[in-house]
Formats: C-alpha cells, structure tokens, sequence
C-alpha cells in the first residue's frame, strides 16, 4: 500500500487521535469507577480529576508510542492507514516527544496528587503495553493478547491505589477480571479482521490456528471470565445486588460467545465485540452501587 505523504497543518486534533482516545475511555472507565468502588463512595473531586487527567495521560503515551512502533504495519491496514505517524502528518520524533512528554506528565501528576503506588502503576501498565505486547510479543506469538494484554488490567489497580495507597485482595481480583475478559475482547475483534492482520503478517490467534479455534478461545475466556465475576460474592467483597447484575450480564456474555463459537459470522464477532465493551463497564458499576449499598 502506498502512504500517501500530506503537508497539512497540524492540530490539536491530530495529537489527540495520537493518544487513541476511544480506545482509552473503556481503560478510564475502569479506573474511575475502581475509585468508587475502593471508597464505597465518592472519592472525592480533586482526586477524581488527577487521576482522570494523570490516567489519561498514561494511556495516551502508551498509545502515542504504540502509533509509533507499528507505523510500518499500519500503513498497510485499512483501518489504520490514515493515522497521523503514518501519513506524516506527525514526524516520528514528534510523536515520540508528545508520548514522552505524555508519559514523564503523568507519573508526576499522580505521584504530586494521589502517591507514588499510583504513579508506579500507571508506568507500570504503560510498558507493559509498549515493552511486553507491542515490542516483543504483538509480532511473534498467536497468544499475544493473553499477556501482553495484562496491561489493560492495570487501570484498576491504579484507581484503588489512589484512594487507598495500596493494594488489597480484591484490587488483584478486579486486574484479574479485565485480564480474562480481554481475550474475549480481543479475539472477537480478531476474528472480524482477520484478513488485515494476515496481510501484514501479524500472528494474531484466528490467523495461525484458524476461526474455530479461535472461537473456541473465546468461549474458554467467557467461561473463566464469568466464574471469576462471581469470586467476590463468597469472599464477602460484595452481595446480591451485584450477584444478580454479574449472572444476568454472564448469561449474555456466554450465550454470545457460544453462538459466535457456532456460526463463526463475522457481524456476530463485530457484536460480541462491543457487547462486551458494555459487559464491562456495567459489571463494574454494579460493583460501585453494591458496595456504596452497604456502608
């Protein structure tokens, strides 16, 4: 494909496109909403806004670095074609300053206005995502997405450790959460571009072992994700307000998951795909009203 080189001015806009901001709000979703489930509450208003400002900025510079690795590959994938390290719009060592600058912003944002667990865990999502999924492992292995996709799990941890300054039991069962329900995320995007990521060479799971096991994934990722879901319940962490929310959104995830695995259709992928963006963010929520319940 050949990439077409554009001398417009640059914006504001472009280096926002640069920190992928639809892609961040599901990742800052999870992180605010972790705040009001470590303080049973409202955490309060000037913590709110450090760490969406300072969660924002972390995610941003990964991705901004991210634009940058892989600006070969997505010069030649339709969906990313016209981003701006691509199309020149912004140099390389722009983009690169933008994220570094993203990034050095952020760890002292949190640091200065949570504490510095906070800080350390937003860097430490940051290059989990950059070093471990983008560097090493997006290009050489099918089951990229299992761990270097732990870095999306990470946002939760960063909002409980703002509120708390540390982290307890149930903070990991939040990351665990996210880190099985990000293959079913994931692999149901997969399968519905699966040609793209063939073409450029990008080992993605549907690519090397074919749509059915891929589906098979999926269903697997489902299955752990719902039993996970439901941990907390027995451990006391929350009750049936969530209990009944968890079941109901299980339910659906599974069903979806089991009619993809049966069709292998790729509107279906495009559906279990955003169903469970709102699978998510709903079972999260149900954790704030559970536990704001029972003060």
């Amino acid at each position: 494909m050949v990439v077409s080189v554009t001398s417009e001015r640059v914006t504001w806009r472009d280096y926002l496109w640069l920190t992928k901001p639809r892609v961040i709000s599901l990742l800052l979703f999870t992180t605010l909403v972790s705040m009001f489930i470590a303080a049973n509450g409202w955490p309060g208003l000037g913590l709110f806004l450090v760490v969406f400002v300072g969660g924002y900025m972390a995610a941003g510079s990964a991705n901004a670095f991210n634009m940058v690795i892989d600006r070969d590959i997505d010069g030649r994938m339709k969906r990313t074609a016209q981003r701006p390290t691509v199309t020149h719009k912004i140099s390389t060592r722009n983009a690169t300053i933008f994220a570094t600058l993203l990034m050095v912003g952020s760890f002292l944002l949190l640091w200065w206005g949570a504490n510095l667990t906070t800080a350390l865990l937003a860097m430490a999502g940051l290059g989990w995502y950059v070093l471990i999924y983008t560097l090493y492992m997006k290009r050489r292995f099918w089951n990229n997405i299992v761990i270097g996709g732990a870095a999306g799990a990470f946002p939760p941890l960063v909002g409980w450790a703002a509120v708390t300054g540390e982290l307890s039991l149930f903070a990991w069962y939040l990351f665990l959460i996210i880190f099985f329900w990000t293959p079913v995320h994931f692999w149901a995007l997969a399968l519905m571009i699966k040609d793209e990521y063939a073409a450029v060479g990008i080992p993605m799971l549907p690519v090397v072992l074919g749509e059915r096991q891929a589906a098979y994934q999926v269903v697997l990722y489902a299955i752990l994700t719902v039993i996970i879901s439901l941990i907390p319940v027995p451990m006391g962490e929350l009750r049936w307000v969530y209990l009944v929310v968890a079941l109901l959104l299980g339910g659906l995830l599974l069903a979806r998951s089991l009619w993809l695995y049966r069709t292998l259709d790729r509107p279906q992928s495009l559906s279990l795909y955003k169903f469970s963006m709102l699978y998510l963010a709903l079972l999260f929520v149900a954790m704030a009203i559970d536990r704001a319940m029972w003060i």
